[in-house]
């Protein structure tokens, strides 16, 4: 398993694409705030889109944008004071329009659920506002015809429609991780060990094997480098030390295989742990519960 997959691998998620936009200029969307976990999406697929603030992008059609903290937002053209109020109709995704007579811009809009565990270890490590772009791009283009696929089940539905677009929606966000990775210059955390090529054996390593005794020296080796210099580059990307990294995933690692049946001992060994009971400690100062409790706990 590559090193993007066995990362999002260890922490769930869900893809809900829920709504289907059709606004005539001037238009304005207002979203609100959403609980921890929940990273509102909206894809452009004709047209274009302003979002609200001074460093606000403008968008056009084939991108992407997402808000992973759930902050509150707005998209619009033209004067907001000036759009027309939307109406709304049932289908397989909910439609929003209004009544403006100026260029037409559609929206797909969805969100992204983490559990608590992908939200303090996954979305924590995204910027508030992630934009990724696809037109005119061939390191995008799987994403680009996703959205292509995601746009024509949406307007034109048919047998088998609903199904194919929520299989479709479940491969939304690792297509955006991989292509942000691509465009970004500056990713943050675990984000920014992965950007690194210089790094990535040691995220690799952790990930591939976390039962291992991965120490500073072992790390740095498998990059090829000094333990000085791995250290400084390895905190200066995830803004942790390579231990505390280390201790989250496999901390993440234990979790999935805890919701898997597998008894606290044999998971403990799993990822690295000679003793149970040190196993024990780790675990409840990530999850604020012990093993046994997590594994009893109810679905979520």
């Amino acid at each position: 398993m590559d090193t993007l997959s066995h990362l999002l691998s260890l922490y769930p998620m869900r893809t809900a694409l829920d709504t289907r936009c059709h606004f005539g200029a001037p238009w304005v969307l207002d979203h609100g705030a959403t609980a921890g976990g929940v990273a509102p999406y909206h894809l452009i697929v004709r047209g274009t889109a302003l979002v609200d603030g001074a460093d606000g992008p403008a968008l056009q059609a084939g991108d992407l944008i997402v808000f992973p903290h759930g902050s509150a937002h707005r998209l619009y053209i033209g004067d907001p004071a000036q759009a027309s109020a939307l109406h709304t109709a049932p289908g397989l995704l909910r439609y929003e329009g209004n009544d403006g007579d100026g260029p037409a811009t559609d929206i797909l809009c969805g969100e992204f659920r983490f559990d608590e565990d992908g939200a303090e270890g996954l979305l924590a490590a995204l910027p508030p506002m992630l934009v990724v772009r696809t037109a005119g791009r061939a390191d995008t283009q799987g994403l680009s015809h996703l959205i292509a696929m995601l746009q024509a089940e949406a307007e034109a539905p048919r047998a088998g429609s609903e199904a194919i677009v929520r299989q479709l929606a479940s491969a939304l966000f690792a297509l955006l991780i991989r292509g942000w990775l691509e465009q970004s210059m500056a990713a943050p955390g675990l984000f920014a060990v992965l950007a690194e090529r210089r790094l990535q054996a040691a995220l690799n390593g952790m990930l591939a094997a976390p039962q291992q005794d991965w120490t500073l020296e072992k790390l740095a080796a498998a990059c090829h480098m000094s333990r000085a210099t791995f250290a400084r580059l390895f905190r200066q990307a995830a803004g942790a030390a390579p231990a505390a990294v280390l201790t989250r995933l496999r901390m993440a690692q234990a979790a999935r295989l805890l919701d898997a049946g597998r008894q606290a001992g044999d998971v403990a060994e799993a990822v690295g742990y000679q003793s149970e009971a040190a196993f024990h400690r780790a675990f409840k100062r990530q999850y604020r519960m012990g093993p046994g409790a997590w594994r009893r706990r109810a679905p979520r």
